[in-house]
């Protein structure tokens, strides 16, 4: 992911979430220097994934995928991507969190070996109030 990625991504973004991540949290998310990679599928920008990672810990921050790309596996390559490079810099773990209410990346994390480990109470902005966050562990 660079720089001139970010204008693309943010309408991929917007278009996937409700409460979508604003532009200066992706150019935080390159600043800092976080693992930010891109879905290129022939030219287009398919998607992305954020992770963070420290103290043996790595944490998936974002994975999306475009709607003209999904089904397709590539939220599961790009997470596995992810794994695999928090794994090489020698992270032990990966955390995740996930909306109960976003059934497909749930049954997606868990299909890659995520438990649920907690819940973040009122963790997302919500239509009407706040929803709870499933807090998902990985060992790598």
């Amino acid at each position: 992911m660079h720089e001139l990625d970010v204008p693309a991504i943010v309408v991929i973004e917007r278009a996937a979430y409700q409460f979508p991540w604003s532009e200066g949290i992706f150019r935080d998310c390159l600043r800092v220097g976080y693992v930010c990679r891109v879905i290129d599928v022939g030219g287009d920008m398919a998607g992305y994934g954020i992770m963070s990672t420290g103290a043996g810990e790595a944490h998936i921050l974002n994975v999306c995928v475009a709607d003209d790309y999904r089904c397709r596996g590539l939220a599961r390559r790009v997470l596995a991507y992810l794994l695999d490079r928090a794994r090489a810099a020698g992270m032990h773990e990966a955390f995740l969190e996930v909306r109960p209410s976003n059934t497909t990346a749930a049954r997606l994390y868990h299909s890659m070996g995520f438990e649920q480990v907690g819940v973040r109470r009122g963790y997302y902005q919500a239509t009407v109030g706040r929803e709870d966050a499933a807090v998902l562990r990985r060992v790598l």
